[in-house]
């Protein structure tokens, strides 16, 4: 039996990464392994018998005083209480690999020396920029920003770029100094596991070095993601309703091009996009949240789905889960999007944040005969099965568990 050792900040489906770090356990255990999960206590957790060892909640923000705060605030640097768990939880239960999701701030990176004093081989999945940019996103209110590229990461403080706030800026500057000068990460995490060959290629050109780096892309499962590739009349958008989305200039972008949109969703900007929505008049429908076949209902009778992002994207699930339900996607050419599109074959691309550019994307499609459209989703299906299935995720993880002598059983790479 082999022990995987799974960490990440929260244990439900809150966004892209949970999604893998959940559907990766699950992986695992039709493999026949133990996965135990390490997170944090959390209302809407799903249950496992680990629970007892997660640390506890803290949600940043919350109006709970200035002394907890402050804890709060020590936390985000090192969880002296994330460490302690992670110890007893070992001498519980041994680890054969350790595989490390989004740890920042709740958790913190206290646990990695932990994992290297018990000689447990560890891997890490970025699901975004935080080890290059303090902000996680490399963006600022004008857009794009690569300031603190050359390890100028004061510019944090400079531009306030967390929520315009400067106690808040100030104290992701100390988070960063702390553990860059430490090298907390890069001393005890032995390969960096990129879902995109754009977030691979930008940490080596912001000084990562490339033998410590892994490109293995995210996955569906095909199985339960069943294809409808008869195109509906309307597009839809799914994905958390923040500014980076580009949803502004999508709905801008389907007034301009006269087509029916649903967005599936929510988010800080959820009230101003329905209000934009009212004030132009434009032919958009809030259908609020939605998961599981809820959601795949919606987007197997669409058209096509649109992927309007205005920040480095990494390998965004949203584009594989339309491939795999039978849809082409429209996609920004920003970050790692356009790696995802075969222009004209699996969908169609445009420049980032231009409503004309978005709008001349969806008139395309709009017009495009349903015969194509149906070839498309075809394309894109089959690409997915060929690529990015689970069997070929397990496969493309087994193999680097492997290389840094996990003891991992060859027979563990059995049908999935």
């Amino acid at each position: 039996m082999t022990n995987l050792l799974s960490v990440n900040n929260y244990h439900y489906r809150r966004g892209g990464a949970e999604v893998v770090f959940l559907e990766q356990n699950k992986i695992f255990e039709k493999l026949g392994w133990t996965v135990i999960p390490f997170s944090m206590k959390h209302a809407k957790n799903e249950t496992t018998k680990w629970e007892n060892h997660f640390v506890n909640e803290i949600e940043y923000g919350a109006d709970d005083g200035w002394h907890n705060k402050f804890i709060n605030a020590f936390k985000i640097i090192y969880s002296w209480e994330a460490k302690n768990k992670l110890e007893s939880l070992i001498d519980t239960i041994k680890p054969d690999v350790a595989h490390l999701h989004n740890i920042y701030h709740h958790l913190s990176p206290s646990i990695l020396p932990v994992l290297k004093k018990n000689s447990v081989p560890t891997v890490m999945t970025l699901h975004d920029l935080k080890l290059i940019c303090p902000s996680y996103l490399m963006l600022n209110a004008s857009g794009v920003c690569e300031k603190c590229k050359g390890g100028r990461i004061y510019n944090v403080v400079t531009n306030k770029c967390m929520k315009q706030s400067l106690p808040l800026s100030s104290l992701i500057f100390s988070e960063t100094l702390v553990h860059r000068l430490s090298k907390i990460y890069k001393k005890n995490i032995d390969t960096f596991i990129l879902p995109s060959k754009f977030y691979l290629n930008k940490f080596i050109e912001w000084g990562w070095e490339a033998d410590r780096l892994i490109h293995i892309p995210n996955f569906v499962d095909v199985d339960l993601l069943k294809p409808n590739y008869q195109p509906g009349k309307y597009f839809v958008f799914f994905g958390r309703l923040s500014k980076e989305k580009g949803v502004k200039t999508l709905i801008h972008a389907a007034h301009e091009a006269n087509i029916e949109l649903k967005i599936i969703g929510n988010g800080p900007l959820e009230e101003e996009l329905k209000i934009l929505v009212s004030s132009i008049g434009a032919n958009v429908t809030f259908l609020g949240f939605q998961t599981g076949e809820a959601l795949h209902k919606v987007i197997r009778n669409a058209r096509a789905v649109v992927l309007p992002s205005e920040w480095y994207e990494n390998a965004p699930m949203s584009v594989m889960e339309a491939y795999a339900l039978g849809k082409p996607v429209i996609g920004a050419n920003i970050g790692g999007i356009p790696e995802l599109i075969r222009e004209g074959e699996t969908g169609i691309t445009f420049e980032s944040a231009n409503t004309e550019s978005l709008s001349h994307a969806l008139i395309q499609i709009k017009n495009m005969q349903d015969k194509t459209i149906i070839e498309m989703g075809k394309t894109a299906r089959k690409w997915i099965e060929d690529e990015y299935t689970t069997k070929k995720y397990s496969e493309r993880l087994l193999n680097l568990y492997l290389r840094l002598g996990a003891r991992v059983a060859r027979s563990s790479n059995m049908e999935m």
